[in-house]
């Protein structure tokens, strides 16, 4: 059915209201020819312009910061991760080696236990090496020894069996970084 007003057309139309923009400081509106020509005074930055560009330098900061973290040239380099792995092989060797009657087995229990904790520290972030069998050669024995030594004391000898397989084990990662691997 039909709505119940009437809208009717009036002769002359009525002007409407001026509706202004939240981007522009003055009204939006057909101005006078003698301004026209003038140029509008330049606006000071907005709070959401200025919140807009400054969280931009300050991601772009940060990704920046977190491609040069992530960049393997920042990180330990091939090198350093040769010469301290061979220095932590000849620790598990000569600690694995002596005698259970030797008053030093302590001390070098606790040098190979410290020595293994910071390398595992050190390596076990860098993405680059967790697939190299260096690693994780190096990483088995260091756990089976530090597990060894945790759990029946610095003084108790490793069994043979045990002792076979750790020294297998840096055998082969040795094997493994000669070849670069």
């Amino acid at each position: 059915m039909a709505s119940p007003t009437i809208v009717t057309p009036t002769a002359t139309p009525k002007p409407l209201p001026l509706i202004k923009s939240k981007l522009a400081a003055a009204p939006v509106a057909a101005a006078p020819a003698s301004n026209a020509a003038l140029p509008s005074p330049p606006q000071p930055p907005r709070r959401r312009e200025f919140l807009s560009i400054a969280s931009a330098g300050i991601l772009s900061a940060g990704l920046i910061a977190v491609a040069a973290a992530a960049d393997p040239a920042l990180a330990a380099s091939d090198e350093e991760y040769v010469k301290e792995t061979e220095e932590v092989i000849s620790k598990v060797r000569s600690t694995i080696g002596m005698d259970k009657n030797d008053p030093s087995v302590a001390n070098a229990v606790a040098n190979l236990r410290e020595t293994s904790n910071s390398w595992v520290a050190k390596y076990r972030r860098e993405k680059a090496l967790l697939g190299r069998p260096s690693f994780r050669d190096i990483y088995s024995a260091l756990n089976a020894v530090s597990g060894h030594y945790i759990s029946f004391g610095p003084t108790v000898p490793i069994p043979a069996k045990r002792r076979a397989r750790i020294l297998e084990e840096v055998d082969t990662a040795e094997k493994a970084l000669l070849r670069g691997r």
